[in-house]
């Protein structure tokens, strides 16, 4: 792999034309930024910046830095050094206040946080109140909790080799130096999942913002900098254009992981990268999760589920259930209602609480949306609503597709708009078949009768499902996917570990002890 690919598998948005706001936007020189980078505790202003792009206006709402290569450079000397010399690694007690401090800044700020969000990014106030903020704000909370009754060891007890006793013991150490790299759709929560438990595990950390939304992620950096006791180095917060920066990190021998959220395109290009220093990797990668109804499910339900969901920030999620399997017995029925609701989806400005779907991030992504869906109906699909484009801003109506092949494009592909496909199956098995014909297995769903719900899910492989309309997300639950949905998993006492190494202790013990123990 070349550097110049590496280069673009690190600054790669969640889709693989995502970018349009920052990244297709040339620097400029002179012209002021809005925020700083942070690079070894101090708040950086390069003289370069690149513009971000207010998604329901397509009006410029502000420039960030445009960092360049020595500042990706720089931040990872800073973190290998914080790492290596500072009592980071090593001082539970201090990660923990930190986290506390940090929690308690967000909290402080969160009008700010959620107004900016609402801006670069399109969230709405419901999203705000969810996956866009709050619940992102509690992954920092979760892990200074449990780092107060985690325990960083564990012993193995006892064992007799060449006529002695050997005690040994497991001690959880910090991988080290972690490069972590976002898509622009969840910002805040792409960014505090990875950094509230690499830090809690005692890394120290640089964090790449989404060239499409670079702005909130930099003032969660601005938030450490100016209300933590974290020391310098440990946090770092690069934003850029030039996508040479995002290669320093997946390439530079003294980052020892990269934990990635976007495509998987993407992913696959960043693991290359990454080999050949034989880095940990840790991927979130892409999803084409089919929601099953059975013919025993309650049908509005399935379809409220359905709709609403798929139409959640435009679509802009990867665990998005993007493909609908209906019994063929009950195909119209359960289109009809689908359509119904969404005739109900108010989409438009994201900051009018009435409004449940804001914009896709820019017209690129459109254009990639729509172009998707028109191949689909040259391909035979049935466009049954939506599929028009609306503005100002980038906005794209709830699309609901039938007649849809499982092998066809809008079946396999990552869309990342608000668009349904609908798929029919004949009987269970079948619906399984067509579930798990796919590279991904990120999430999926299920509607009907609890035990036979329950047996079909077990047969298909994702890392995450909903039952009748089960919530599984939260910061105490492991997220991630099978397949080549990803590698890894996010939050929970599994996401703290994917940031530790374990090294194994062994100890003769002495002759008295072991006469004492008898």
């Amino acid at each position: 792999m070349g550097s110049t690919e590496a280069v673009q598998a690190a600054t790669a948005g969640a889709g693989e034309s995502a970018s349009g706001n920052g990244a297709g936007n040339a620097a400029t020189a002179g012209r002021p930024a809005d925020r700083r980078l942070l690079i070894n505790g101090e708040l950086i202003d390069t003289g370069r910046t690149f513009p971000s792009l207010n998604p329901a206006t397509g009006d410029v709402l502000g420039y960030a830095p445009d960092a360049e290569v020595a500042d990706a450079e720089a931040a990872v000397a800073a973190a290998r050094k914080a790492f290596d010399t500072a009592e980071w690694a090593t001082d539970v007690d201090l990660r923990i206040r930190c986290l506390e401090q940090f929690h308690q800044a967000l909290i402080d700020h969160r009008d700010e946080l959620g107004q900016l969000t609402t801006d670069e990014v399109g969230a709405t106030p419901a999203l705000l109140a969810g996956a866009q903020l709050d619940q992102p704000v509690a992954i920092v909370k979760y892990y200074a909790d449990l780092l107060k009754t985690y325990s960083m060891t564990e012993d193995l007890g006892n064992i007799e080799s060449r006529g002695m006793q050997h005690h040994r013991w497991v001690e959880k150490e910090a991988a080290g130096v972690v490069a972590a790299i976002i898509a622009y759709n969840y910002p805040n929560q792409l960014a505090l999942a990875k950094l509230a438990p690499a830090l809690a595990a005692g890394c120290t950390v640089v964090l790449k913002a989404a060239p499409d939304a670079p702005l909130i992620t930099l003032a969660l950096g601005e938030l450490i900098a100016n209300h933590t006791d974290i020391p310098a180095g440990v946090v770092n917060v690069l934003s850029g254009a030039d996508p040479a920066v995002g290669a320093v990190l997946t390439t530079d021998p003294d980052v020892d992981m990269v934990t990635f959220t976007g495509s998987t395109p993407t992913g696959r290009r960043i693991m290359a990268a990454a080999s050949d220093t034989l880095k940990r990797v840790f991927l979130e990668l892409g999803g084409k999760s089919a929601a099953i109804v059975l013919d025993d499910a309650d049908f509005q339900t399935a379809a409220v589920f359905s709709a609403f969901s798929m139409v959640t920030h435009a679509g802009q999620g990867c665990a998005l259930t993007s493909r609908l399997l209906v019994p063929k017995s009950h195909h119209d029925e359960i289109v009809e209602l689908v359509k119904a609701n969404f005739s109900f989806v108010r989409y438009g400005d994201p900051n009018d609480p009435k409004t449940y779907m804001g914009p896709l991030i820019s017209e690129k992504q459109r254009d990639k949306v729509d172009a998707m869906v028109q191949r689909a109906v040259a391909a035979g699909a049935t466009l049954v609503t939506g599929g028009e484009k609306k503005g100002p801003g980038y906005f794209y109506t709830p699309t609901l597709l039938t007649n849809v092949d499982p092998d066809a494009e809008i079946a396999q592909e990552e869309v990342f708009g608000p668009v349904l496909a609908v798929i029919a199956y004949d009987d269970d098995d079948d619906a399984v078949r067509i579930a798990n014909n796919s590279i991904y297995g990120l999430s999926g769903a299920i509607f009907g009768g609890e035990e036979r719900a329950l047996a079909m899910a077990r047969r298909i492989r994702t890392g995450t499902f909903s039952i009748n309309g089960g919530n599984y997300f939260s910061p105490d639950a492991p997220f991630g996917g099978y397949k080549q949905s990803g590698i890894g998993r996010e939050m929970g006492e599994a996401g703290l570990e994917e940031f530790q190494e374990r090294k194994t202790f062994a100890t003769v013990v002495p002759q008295a002890d072991k006469e004492g123990a008898a």
